[in-house]
């Protein structure tokens, strides 16, 4: 069926807070939502707790991309189409990690496939040589990246959509989870730069279109269990949406059924078992981001997930791995007025310092990236308009996000990759872009102010962002990140903020629980108060980032102390650490 949209219409749209596109309908470029509210409303936080003043002077960051000389020359393939299938449009993951225990951070990027114009429904890309493979870079002891992807056999089989990273054996070495359309992948990590394709002994292929995945120990067992979340129910049907009489674009999520994600229980042998209708994480949706943390701090890690186009869904832990999805009793899921909007990345954390994990969404322009504030027993308020966040992201398209202390001062700030999903966007409404810079947003205590044009010349550089992965890549106790695009080159982007703040970073290895300590809580007190982190490698879109917990710690120059509460139970407190060092801590 042949589905035209006039310009007019779309324009309305826009302009509008219309139900959400009807199938067949091009993919929406956005609402705009309370422009005058968010102009009207003043921007408040809560008060700060005691002892947790800062300075009023903002610290600017210093962020340098160090890509064309760091040996990193990975090129994104989209095989675009002038049939524009979906899959073209969603880019690809990032991930940080040590494959090789050396104390260096080490790389993985994920690629498309070759599909043909017009390609038959139901057909698999596969990947005939290196310009499609995924990308494994060593780093190497002189901070360089050397391309290992040959060597490691980690090259892919499919049009790739994101990575996750995690020790599933518990035998010490990371592994790697690719997702791709039609079939994911499992790689061993063999413990000597290889890795071993286990996927079909492992029972994780799954089916559909695969987007992120989180590795997560789902009932305290002591192995990571797998969580992989599907987009749509999508084949390479040709379904033409057109803007106008002459320009063809992409199809609104809107035009496709909702799919249920994957839930595979690690059953420690180098099986797994799908539960997802078992534990209850099972509803369908339209995912794009997951992230985890112990939302109300009962011992039970939670998961959420972002959907386009439909409401995010919050599945909170009962105990002994079984869930129940209660996003819009809990607050979160849809906006202040309950509207919808295109979920992509997320992340949990505890921005406001009080103990409790807060949420982030990316989201498309005119929607506003929607922060919720968690209350405890009272659930989460939409705290978007209130933070400032609102009129900062009001205009923009974010893809890739995390929470992260950029200056080490001890508020966690945002930093988002962006672009927008339709490249006629700017066809549709000129005030818009495909290609959009990162954006960091610094969390000032008592609100949140974009600081992105004073923080370097990459935050200038307009892409078409997607994954975003985090994580001390030269292990001077500054966050750096990793960041693709669609169709384009990945970017390797340095901290380099100077200040006179410390800092601490926190690697945990379990015993009783999984080796990772995916799941554990990690508060860490000075005389500025305490903060709170959970161990993940989830987050973001499409993405892996570090499992080392990062702490700024301002001025104070010793944690007082340090308490880690495992996913086994376990409690073990440590005191008097000295800032400004790489801390392994072993689970007792």
């Amino acid at each position: 069926m042949l589905t035209l949209v006039s310009d007019s219409h779309l324009m309305t749209l826009l302009l509008s807070s219309l139900p959400a596109a009807r199938p067949g309908q091009p993919h929406r470029a956005g609402r705009k939502v309370g422009l005058l509210l968010v102009g009207m409303l003043a921007v408040s936080f809560p008060r700060l707790p005691a002892g947790q003043a800062r300075s009023d002077v903002a610290v600017l960051g210093n962020f340098v991309d160090v890509t064309p000389a760091s040996g990193v020359d990975f090129h994104h393939i989209a095989s675009l189409t002038a049939k524009k299938y979906m899959l073209e449009i969603m880019g690809s993951g990032a991930g940080l990690l040590d494959y090789d225990n050396d104390g260096r951070l080490d790389i993985v990027l994920v690629n498309g496939a070759p599909i043909t114009d017009p390609t038959p429904p139901g057909t698999i890309p596969r990947k005939p040589g290196p310009p499609y493979w995924h990308r494994l870079y060593r780093q190497t002891a002189a901070g360089k990246f050397e391309d290992v992807t040959d060597k490691a056999g980690v090259q892919g089989a499919g049009y790739g959509l994101g990575v996750a990273v995690g020790d599933y054996d518990n035998d010490g070495y990371e592994d790697l989870y690719f997702t791709e359309y039609g079939a994911n992948l499992l790689y061993h990590n063999n413990g000597n730069g290889t890795f071993t394709d286990v996927t079909s002994k492992a029972g994780v292929a799954g089916s559909g279109w695969s987007s992120s995945a989180a590795w997560v120990d789902l009932d305290n067992d002591g192995l990571l269990d797998l969580v992989v979340l599907r987009y749509v129910d999508w084949d390479f049907e040709d379904r033409p949406c057109l803007v106008n009489e002459n320009v063809r674009t992409y199809c609104s999520p809107d035009a496709f059924k909702a799919i249920t994600p994957l839930v595979f229980h690690n059953a420690g042998n180098g099986r797994f078992v799908e539960v997802s209708s078992k534990v209850g994480i099972s509803r369908p949706g339209k995912g794009l981001g997951v992230a985890l943390a112990d939302s109300d701090r009962d011992g039970n890690i939670d998961v959420y997930v972002s959907n386009d186009t439909m409401p995010g869904f919050f599945y909170h832990n009962k105990g002994n791995g079984f869930f129940e999805e209660m996003a819009l009793l809990s607050g979160l899921g849809v906006s202040e007025t309950g509207r919808t909007y295109a979920g992509m990345g997320v992340d949990f954390a505890d921005y406001d310092n009080d103990g409790l994990p807060d949420l982030a969404v990316a989201d498309l322009a005119l929607e506003m990236y929607a922060l919720y504030r968690n209350l405890g027993k009272e659930g989460f308020e939409y705290a978007t308009i209130a933070s400032g966040l609102g009129n900062i992201t009001l205009n923009h398209s974010g893809m890739g996000l995390r929470f992260v202390d950029y200056d080490n001062d001890g508020w966690k700030d945002i930093l988002v990759s962006q672009g927008h999903v339709v490249d006629e966007i700017s066809q549709v409404n000129p005030t818009l872009s495909y290609r959009e810079p990162l954006l960091l947003v610094r969390n000032t205590g008592t609100g949140f102010v974009d600081v992105s044009a004073e923080s370097g010349e990459v935050f200038r550089e307009a892409l078409a962002g997607r994954g975003l992965a985090l994580g001390d890549i030269n292990n001077d106790g500054r966050v750096d990140l990793l960041v693709s695009t669609s169709e384009g080159p990945a970017h390797l982007v340095l901290n380099l903020t100077e200040n006179r703040n410390h800092w601490l970073i926190v690697k945990l290895i379990g015993h009783k629980s999984n080796r990772d300590g995916i799941g554990a809580e990690v508060k860490a007190v000075t005389r500025q108060g305490a903060q709170y982190a959970t161990v993940s490698t989830a987050g973001s879109y499409l993405s892996t980032g570090d499992k080392r917990v990062h702490f700024g710690l301002g001025s104070a120059t010793e944690v007082a102390e340090l308490v880690i509460r495992w996913p086994s139970g376990n409690i073990q407190t440590l005191k008097n650490l000295r800032c400004d060092q790489m801390l392994t801590v072993e689970e007792k």
